[in-house]
């Protein structure tokens, strides 16, 4: 399983907005994508504009081929996009040790 983590900056005052878009595109867009095994967000304490998303892919290609290169990306940006302070930092991960 790969771990894609996003470190994303909004604009100041659209926590609520944004909380509501990003929740749409994760019930709606992203489940239909291959390799999609689920989610998380967390919101920043001491800034309430950043978030950090985490996506879990069966594969790194089914993240930034199968979705990257198709119309779901399109369409996951026209829903989160707008919201954007500034293009989000996105890295990738895997399990090196887990707990119990």
């Amino acid at each position: 399983m790969i771990l894609e983590l996003a470190d994303i900056r909004i604009h100041p005052g659209q926590n609520a907005a944004f909380e509501e878009a990003i929740a749409r595109g994760l019930q709606t867009v992203i489940p239909n994508v291959k390799g999609f095994q689920g989610y998380k967000v967390n919101r920043g304490i001491e800034n309430a504009e950043r978030y950090v998303l985490q996506i879990f892919w069966a594969t790194l290609e089914d993240h930034t081929v199968g979705f990257r290169q198709s119309p779901a990306f399109a369409e996951w940006r026209a829903v989160v996009g707008p919201f954007f302070a500034a293009p989000p930092v996105v890295e990738h991960f895997e399990l090196v040790i887990k707990s119990a």
